[in-house]
């Protein structure tokens, strides 16, 4: 079930008065809003709700044992069987096939292949569990009540796509029932008016377009369509991807819960340290928590620390999807990061100069710096949005082709994708602005403005509906 569907509306029509209604009753609202979520989840297809339950049922219980019992060696024990139940499901349904194909390939046999679907949302709520319970064992969050649980591992508005929210942060909010007085209304109808329009008018034009042409057919396009689509699709994947996730923090402060933000202008960023402290920064920190640290992060001297960034990309790489081109794209990743952090003692050693010379003006610095990293990112997204690696070296080595073109860099095209680019370039809090201006707004201003996005969205969507969220994927 996508958000930006009459399915979707209906359903969360239906849910949201029935859930303030049923709020002060909370023995009746967990319940609710735990069969709801659930209900949710077996829209996209019966078959997984299965799955999520028996993570559930099995996470549950670990923690419990961790919490309850005194014995260091038996908490470990624990601990140890709920990440390997976590990551064996989602190496059977990940990856499976993968590891088969690519040892089939090497050494000439023929293992044969499953063919399994991968369960929607899989990765997101296995990361969610297993943040759960190690930190339950590190005594950074309390043991949850079982439905309290069940309801946090499941709640609908992050469940597919993420953001990636700890325990810590959503199971105080079961507490007590919510306020419905202190919902920021203006907020969560900005967010997911926003998302509507960055998802619908943005992403999925772009993508249709632009993006989709050039990655299906890399040889029919010159230098110059080749290039505005590896921009378009950093584009459509910022727009797409954070469209989900500002509609589910929206979508949950209605529902009176609050989600922590997961994008920060990340096309702003001065270096690639700084691109993942504002892009995906839910799955940036549990990267950063659960693997970089516990694999020694930067102690132990300078040559782990770039072993252990590799490490964490590469398998941050793999998180995304089962195929060498995800591996590549952690790999540059990677690599960017550990370059970053050698070069000065590098450069140093080497006696090349370590930066721009200091009569540069900084601003120019940091324009270097920002041109520098967005472009690195691009190229990473190469590999990432190309189906397999000969379709992503083919994008690459069209870059300098000469030749007419076909007509899909058109000038709406074009200036979406600046529209796109310069807006995160606003202040922050400018959109927080716009929201509050909003709310201020005469009620028929107000509906004037919401039917004339919506316009505008049916205008451009041309009644195609909706592509699927590019993470849902994942």
């Amino acid at each position: 079930m996508i958000f930006p569907t009459v399915q979707f509306a209906l359903f969360f029509a239906v849910v949201l008065p029935l859930s303030w209604a049923l709020m002060p009753r909370q023995r009746l609202w967990r319940p609710f809003i735990l069969a709801a979520s659930y209900y949710f989840y077996a829209a996209a297809d019966w078959h997984y709700v299965l799955l999520l339950a028996g993570s559930t049922v099995v996470n549950q219980t670990a923690a419990t044992v961790i919490a309850r019992r005194s014995s260091a060696r038996i908490r470990k024990a624990a601990l140890i069987t709920a990440i390997t139940l976590d990551l064996g499901t989602l190496g059977v349904f990940k990856y499976l096939d993968f590891f088969s194909d690519s040892i089939s390939s090497s050494l000439g046999l023929s293992l044969g292949l499953l063919h399994l679907v991968l369960p929607v949302g899989v990765s997101f709520y296995t990361f969610q569990a297993i943040s759960y319970v190690v930190d339950v064992h590190r005594g950074r969050t309390p043991l949850a009540k079982p439905l309290d649980y069940a309801i946090y591992a499941s709640f609908f508005p992050h469940l597919v796509a993420g953001p990636i929210v700890r325990a810590a942060e959503f199971v105080p909010q079961l507490s007590s029932p919510r306020d419905p007085n202190s919902i920021p209304a203006g907020r969560a109808f900005g967010l997911i008016a926003g998302g509507l329009v960055k998802k619908m008018v943005v992403a999925d034009m772009i993508g249709t377009k632009l993006v989709e042409p050039v990655f299906g057919t890399p040889q029919a396009h010159n230098g110059t369509e080749t290039l505005m689509a590896i921009y378009g699709y950093a584009v459509q994947i910022y727009c797409d991807f954070s469209a989900y996730t500002d509609m589910a923090i929206g979508l949950a402060l209605l529902l009176g819960f609050r989600f922590p933000d997961n994008f920060d202008r990340p096309y702003t960023a001065r270096s690639l340290q700084d691109f993942w402290r504002r892009w995906h920064m839910t799955l940036s920190r549990w990267l950063r928590d659960y693997l970089y640290i516990p694999l020694g992060g930067n102690r132990g001297g300078s040559f782990k620390t770039y072993r252990n960034l590799m490490l964490t990309m590469l398998l941050g790489g793999l998180w995304h999807g089962a195929a060498w081109t995800f591996v590549i794209w952690g790999g540059i990743h990677g690599a960017g990061l550990a370059v970053e952090r050698a070069w000065p003692s590098v450069a140093n050693a080497m006696r090349f100069p370590t930066g721009i010379p200091a009569r540069v003006p900084q601003p120019v610095k940091t324009a270097v710096a920002r041109i520098v990293t967005f472009h690195v990112v691009c190229l990473a997204w190469v590999f990432f949005r190309a189906p397999d690696l000969n379709t992503a070296f083919a994008v690459l080595g069209r870059l300098f082709a000469d030749g007419p073109g076909t007509g899909i860099v058109t000038p709406t095209v074009v200036l979406i994708i600046a529209a796109a680019l310069a807006v995160q370039w606003l202040p922050r809090g400018t959109g927080a602005r716009l929201r509050t201006a909003f709310v201020t707004l005469p009620v028929y201003a107000q509906g004037v403005s919401l039917g004339a996005l919506l316009l505008v969205i049916a205008a451009v969507s041309g009644g195609q509906g909706v592509a699927p969220f590019i993470y849902f994927r994942f």
